[in-house]
Formats: structure tokens, sequence, C-alpha cells
């Protein structure tokens, strides 16, 4: 699994931070890594510290917000995804299609009007 950023990828400040390239499995241990860190011990999972996952250019850290914020940075390399509980239960009910078999479909992982979005993208590749 990759994590890259795409920076304007339309012309109107829109932007895209990205999981891609990872097949039925990595899925599931990406979803179970939601569910076990942010949703039951509500802690923040750091996505540089999971080994399955290439961060090195980038970083995306998960953590529970009062509010539905979306994907927030400073400085376009570390990236906070911050939701609420419903927002990242809501999250593992869009990830159970990539966990029930191999798909080379995507989907935003939340739909907030913010400026960068988050997608994952199973087959998708480096640009």
């Amino acid at each position: 699994m990759e994590l890259d950023y795409i920076d304007n990828y339309n012309g109107l400040n829109e932007n895209i931070v990205r999981l891609f390239d990872f097949d039925k499995a990595q899925a599931i241990q990406f979803r179970d890594l939601i569910q076990n860190v942010v949703i039951e011990q509500k802690q923040k999972l750091d996505l540089s510290q999971i080994d399955f996952i290439n961060t090195e250019d980038y970083n995306l850290i998960f953590g529970l917000f009062k509010t539905d914020e979306g994907i927030l940075t400073k400085d376009n390399q570390t990236f906070f995804c911050i939701l609420t509980l419903n927002g990242f239960k809501e999250m593992l009910r869009l990830l159970a299609p990539f966990c029930a078999k191999e798909t080379k479909a995507h989907q935003y992982l939340y739909d907030l009007d913010t400026p960068t979005d988050l997608l994952f993208a199973p087959y998708a590749t480096a640009i």
C-alpha cells in the first residue's frame, strides 16, 4: 500500500491524499487498524508506523475529534484525517467492499466539503 498526495488535481484548488496499490489482504489490515486503534482504543493511528504502508514522502495520521474536519495539513507532507467516531464508522462501511473481494473500484473515504479528499484506490499507480 502506498500513500501520496496530489495537489490541485483539477485546477480548482482541490487535492487528494491517496492510499493506493494494495490488495484485499492489505485492505483488511487497514480496516482492522482503523477499527482497533481509532474506534476501539480511541488512539491516533500514524501510518508511518505501519510496516505494510509506504509513507516515504508523505504521512497520514488518523484521529478522533468532536466534529468531522476531513484532511488537514500545514506542509502538504504530513496530513491529519480528523473525524468523529461516527465518521470513522462510516469509513469502515466504505472500506467493506475492498475487504470482501479484489476490486478495481475506488472510493472516497468521507463525504465532506473540504479542499482535500481521501481516496482509496487499489489498482491506481504512481503519477
